[in-house]
């Protein structure tokens, strides 16, 4: 399965590509980081991003994208850049109709490190290790792509095969409580050959 994760930021944006299957080591495919001017309009900034994260997807057609969740953070300012470019990775995804799962960054650390209170430097040697690199990607933006579409792999897969089998068991029950239908095919409402009478 291959998954392309996104470390969403408006001034950086960490992008990274991997192959894998749960259970078993990953495989590197490539990583970027997608950087826009802050003197630029935010229109502008937000355009470019989706641009960039729109090709990334058609060059390497992921089977599934992962992206950080935003959470509350003391600074208004930098959370409102993240939710928005954190909003242009998901778009991007359901835009060439992929699957898109998020992930909080506790979710990710304890994925890749098996502790969800994980530091970076602890995550970017973990990354480089699991993908067998001979140095660590950088920037960090980078390192959480990577840590991001890892999680997906290892957590995604399961979480999906478990959505799976629960949206086929609502659908059962649903098919088990439709009515049967009625052997002489009359319809419930209006009589046979009555007509609707137009106002003027």
């Amino acid at each position: 399965m291959r998954v392309l994760g996104v470390d969403p930021g408006l001034t950086r944006c960490g992008v990274g590509v991997v192959e894998g299957v749960p259970g078993r080591p990953c495989s590197l495919v490539a990583y970027y980081v997608i950087y826009t001017d802050p003197a630029d309009e935010l229109p502008l900034r937000l355009l470019h991003l989706d641009t960039e994260l729109t090709r990334l997807v058609a060059e390497h057609r992921p089977r599934s994208v992962a992206v950080e969740r935003v959470f509350s953070q003391h600074n208004v300012r930098t959370v409102m850049g993240t939710a928005q470019a954190s909003a242009i990775a998901v778009l991007a995804g359901a835009r060439a109709g992929l699957p898109v799962q998020t992930y909080t960054p506790s979710e990710v650390k304890a994925a890749v490190t098996g502790s969800g209170q994980a530091d970076k430097a602890q995550m970017m040697s973990m990354v480089t290790r699991l993908l067998r690199l001979a140095e660590p990607p950088r920037p960090a933006d980078a390192a959480d792509a990577l840590a991001l579409a890892i999680c997906h792999i290892w957590r995604g897969g399961t979480r999906a095969r478990l959505a799976a089998a629960a949206a086929g068991a609502v659908r059962q029950r649903a098919a088990a409580r439709l009515p049967a239908a009625r052997p002489d095919g009359a319809r419930r409402a209006g009589r046979p050959g009555s007509k609707r009478q137009g106002g003027t």
